[in-house]
């Protein structure tokens, strides 16, 4: 029997193993194929709808794709990928319990995703979050809920004014949307919480560079600015964080101030995985090397039987008229990067040609907060409400299977005829506090884990999402 093993089920690992489930449904009824997806988490996450969740205007599991739901002819296998070794054809997995063991395979797609890239700041493990994953967003969300319960409570001061201050590391599409939605979830809070005024809320978002949103030419990312802090918000270019230790942020500037959330959204790196544990070739950023046709290597030094696409991938993008083009890392590119990827794998195996990846952009579009959005297709700029309709109304199309967007627009249609649900569920993440707080003392003691440890400090707003091989890595 062949074996098709797929390292990762994200946008192109899940879409990759969709199409070939599709193609290759004969070999598979018979048996002559196995296919292989390998994964730490069980679900696909939609990540333009992260800042959607973190504002509460999409459930959290909707933006979520089940893969044992939509993968009915693909073994899933629960752990995470340490090791691709190609010269003898077999992947390392480290279970969630258990030890490690080798997985043989005829034939690898390296679809393992980017992860965040984190730099090495003071204070920056002990109290970020990042913004890739969907408990990331949750956490963020219940966060700043949490914060607004504690400060509507308490007297004018220091620890108040920490309380509402949040700031955004990254002026990338993730860190502005993610800023922007929670900018305007925090406004519409205020109907809620008249204890507490528009003034008191400080809102950071921190750029390195002169600009936000490199991904649109530097007239609208000017009008993006401006849209933000005529909302309020502190928008920081030119500047570095320096430090976040004991929840002060520090810039470059040398301003200073605390904040009680930060968030990190400062771009992408390479899977370590990909970038220094595997012999497939890869280039200086750590991006697996790939042609046009998303087979793995080059046409002078081609690799058999590997395959890469997404994030992860340097894959040339032969719609920029420009030598040594690559596509950029978003969902637009990996979805049909692992749709064109099954194809071409399947007419391999059937001894026919293989096409090359094109894809010219549909233009970049992003949210902006409930009724403001930015679309841009070359020349062509779109802001405002329209925009906004057209971000809600690609991504609703562009979210895998129909069954998640009917319940995404179910749950737009709710909040638009009842608004924003604004509870918090923070206590979620001690599901037995309440249990151990009742039982008799010495009969229900909570064991003492990292979490645990964190909230006895009292310092339950620094939690961090740490997931091994597949997102942030905080050590």
């Amino acid at each position: 029997m062949e074996r098709i093993v797929i390292v990762g089920g994200g946008y192109a690992g899940f879409t990759a193993a969709r199409e070939l489930e599709k193609h290759l449904r004969r070999e598979l009824r018979r048996g002559d194929v196995e296919l292989v997806l390998v994964d730490p988490r069980p679900y696909m996450t939609y990540q333009p709808f992260l800042p959607e969740v973190l504002a509460g205007s999409v459930e959290a599991r909707h933006a979520a794709v089940a893969h044992r739901s939509h993968l009915r002819r693909t073994r899933l296998v629960d752990g995470s990928v340490t090791r691709v070794d190609h010269a003898h054809r077999v992947v390392r997995v480290r279970p969630p319990s258990g030890e490690e063991y080798a997985l043989a395979y005829d034939t690898v797609v390296v679809t393992a995703g980017a992860v965040t890239r984190v730099f090495p700041v003071p204070g920056v493990g002990e109290h970020a979050i990042g913004m890739k994953h969907v408990e990331e967003a949750v956490a963020i969300r219940d966060q700043l809920l949490t914060s607004f319960d504690r400060a509507a409570s308490m007297p004018a001061g220091p620890e108040r004014e920490r309380l509402l201050t949040a700031t955004f590391v990254g002026g990338g599409f993730s860190g502005v949307e993610g800023f922007a939605e929670l900018l305007s979830l925090a406004h519409d809070l205020l109907r809620v919480y008249p204890e507490i005024d528009a003034s008191e809320l400080h809102f950071h978002l921190v750029e390195r560079n002169d600009r936000i949103l490199p991904e649109v030419t530097e007239r609208p990312g000017r009008w993006v600015v401006r849209q933000l802090e005529r909302r309020g918000a502190h928008v920081h270019l030119g500047s570095g964080l320096e430090s976040a230790e004991g929840g002060v942020v520090t810039l470059s500037t040398g301003e200073s101030f605390p904040s009680g959330l930060l968030v990190w959204t400062a771009g992408n790196a390479a899977n370590p995985v990909v970038a220094t544990h595997t012999d497939l070739p890869v280039d200086a950023r750590g991006y697996v090397v790939v042609r046009p046709d998303l087979r793995v290597g080059t046409d002078d030094a081609p690799v058999d039987d590997a395959w890469s696409a997404g994030d992860g991938a340097a894959v040339p993008d032969l719609a920029v008229p420009r030598p040594g083009a690559l596509t950029v890392p978003n969902a637009q590119h990996a979805v049909r990067q692992g749709r064109r990827l099954a194809r071409n794998l399947v007419a391999a195996r059937r001894g026919r040609a293989t096409r090359p990846y094109v894809h010219g952009s549909l233009g970049v579009v992003a949210t902006l907060g409930l009724g403001s959005g930015i679309f841009q297709y070359r020349r062509l700029v779109v802001r405002g409400p329209l925009a906004w309709l057209m971000h809600r109304g690609y991504h609703v199309l562009a979210i895998p299977t129909w069954e998640r967007k009917v319940r995404v627009l179910a749950v737009w249609l709710t909040a638009g005829l009842f608004g924003r649900d604004v509870v918090s569920l923070t206590s979620v993440q001690r599901p037995r506090a309440a249990f151990v707080a009742a039982a008799p003392s010495g009969s229900a003691e909570a064991p003492r884990t990292e979490t645990n440890a964190v909230v006895e400090t009292g310092r339950e707003d620094a939690l961090i999402r740490v997931s091994e091989g597949h997102g942030t890595v905080v050590r």
